[in-house]
């Protein structure tokens, strides 16, 4: 499949089943302002993209949501456990963006999606859930764009930042997924 929008992406995670039961599983949380985002959703299209026959293994899923009441980051070890006892083959990883701003020593932010812009790379700047209705919903603060196009550049957070530097060397996306360039 040819993916040109994000309504093609929500269309391919909704025929993957191993995706649809990891969001179904974090749904069953019932978190504030939940999304599972970045590399979940990254990987699924650049392997879709490259035309994978397998899927690409993720060192993690990461869950995210907004909750400024309980910032204790226990919360998200016990969120996580709670997710492995579920499915015990996926690594998890939780985290409250109400207090992710303290770790990035920036001012708060006002919600996950504002968390989620604030995330290194513009195509992993990216979210999907469930709403109410059980529909899935994406988030895309910067857009699907750079991720269809398989580049990688820094959100305007991380433009002149070391982090974005090192996260590039580090994950050696362009090693895994042939066609992706780094700005």
């Amino acid at each position: 499949m040819k993916l040109i929008n994000e309504r093609d992406i929500v269309e391919v995670i909704s025929k993957d089943k191993w995706m649809m039961d990891v969001i179904e599983l974090a749904a069953k949380l019932e978190l504030p302002d939940w999304w599972i985002c970045a590399g979940f959703i990254r990987a699924k299209v650049w392997d879709e993209l490259h035309g994978f026959s397998e899927k690409t293994i993720l060192p993690d899923v990461d869950v995210i949501y907004f909750d400024s009441k309980h910032l204790d980051e226990q919360n998200e070890k016990i969120y996580e456990k709670t997710l492995y006892t579920l499915d015990p083959t996926i690594p998890w990883s939780v985290k409250n963006q109400a207090r992710m701003h303290s770790l990035n020593k920036v001012a708060p932010y006002t919600s996950s999606l504002d968390g989620m812009s604030k995330f290194p790379e513009t195509a992993t700047a990216i979210g999907i859930t469930l709403d109410e209705a059980g529909e899935l919903r994406l988030c895309a603060p910067y857009g699907v764009e750079d991720l269809i196009m398989m580049k990688i550049r820094p959100t305007p957070s991380f433009e002149k930042s070391q982090i974005y530097r090192d996260r590039v060397i580090q994950k050696k996306w362009s090693s895994t997924w042939e066609k992706v360039t780094v700005e």
